[in-house]
């Protein structure tokens, strides 16, 4: 596989054939699914723990040529290196992890290749399934199936702190419910009022308009008839101003009768 960090042919050859496992392993993780027998599982993992442990020691024969031409690389290259070293090795652990994940479902023991955090690869000390007798095989899965009821034991109870948290949680939100139910009849009954008192605040309106209006009417009727006393005191004998009803009409001058008059009556 070409890279774009510039690399001795020692440690190109190496790296190729590093990346060829890792093609290899994904093709076979890949198929394990596919497959149904627990036993041609269990084959089939054991032929991708021999290329993991193959690939192991290629990426410890990376690190030995990587030490050897430090110094003939500058420090950028050596540091291009490195970093390629440990993308390795995490890829590397990532296949352990997906092998550790089907190696339980078969119950086969398992295998760490590369310590967690540390870049130095760590010697294989796992014994394979088919190197193991028939009393390590009943131990080990013994050993698991205590370690599988351990873990049923904490998942009961997390799912009963869960059911709990559950229950919590709907009584709360019943309150909560209950609670905006009451606020929407509140808002209903303060709409209602708001209502009412803008139907109130009309009715008002129209009345104190109507009042106004009578006001104006008998106002103007009371200047009218107190312009109509004013020209009839000043000029009693207009005849176009007609008597006001209830008023009387302004006295005739009468002549008083002399002395004369009277003996003669």
């Amino acid at each position: 596989m070409a890279s774009e960090v510039p690399m001795s042919p020692e440690l190109e050859q190496v790296d190729g054939e590093i990346h060829d496992i890792f093609r290899a392993l994904q093709n076979g993780f890949n198929k394990m699914d596919k497959i149904k027998d627990s036993s041609r599982q269990s084959k089939q993992l054991e032929d991708l723990t021999g290329k993991m442990k193959e690939c192991k020691r290629l990426i410890k024969e990376f690190d030995r040529i990587l030490k050897d031409d430090e110094k003939k690389n500058s420090a950028d290259v050596n540091k291009q290196l490195n970093d390629k070293k440990q993308m390795m090795i995490k890829e590397l652990n990532s296949y352990v992890t997906l092998r550790k994940t089907y190696q339980s479902s078969l119950g086969n023991k398992r295998i760490e290749l590369f310590d967690t955090g540390n870049d130095q690869v760590a010697e294989d000390n796992v014994q394979m399934a088919s190197e193991m007798s028939n009393q390590q095989l009943i131990d080990a899965g013994r050993k698991q199936m205590d370690q599988t009821d351990q873990v049923i034991e904490r998942s009961k109870k997390v799912v009963a702190q869960t059911v709990e948290v559950g229950s919590q949680t709907a009584v709360a939100l019943t309150q909560q419910t209950d609670q905006m139910k009451r606020i929407g009849n509140e808002l209903d009954s303060v709409h209602f009022s708001l209502k009412k008192a803008s139907q109130m605040v009309k009715e008002i309106g129209r009345q104190v308009a109507t009042d106004k209006c009578i006001m104006a009417f008998l106002f103007l009727i009371v200047c009218g008839v107190i312009a109509i006393i004013v020209v009839k005191i000043v000029n009693p004998h207009n005849k176009n101003i007609r008597d006001i009803p209830g008023l009387a009409p302004p006295a005739q001058n009468r002549k008083l009768l002399s002395i004369e008059d009277f003996r003669r009556l």
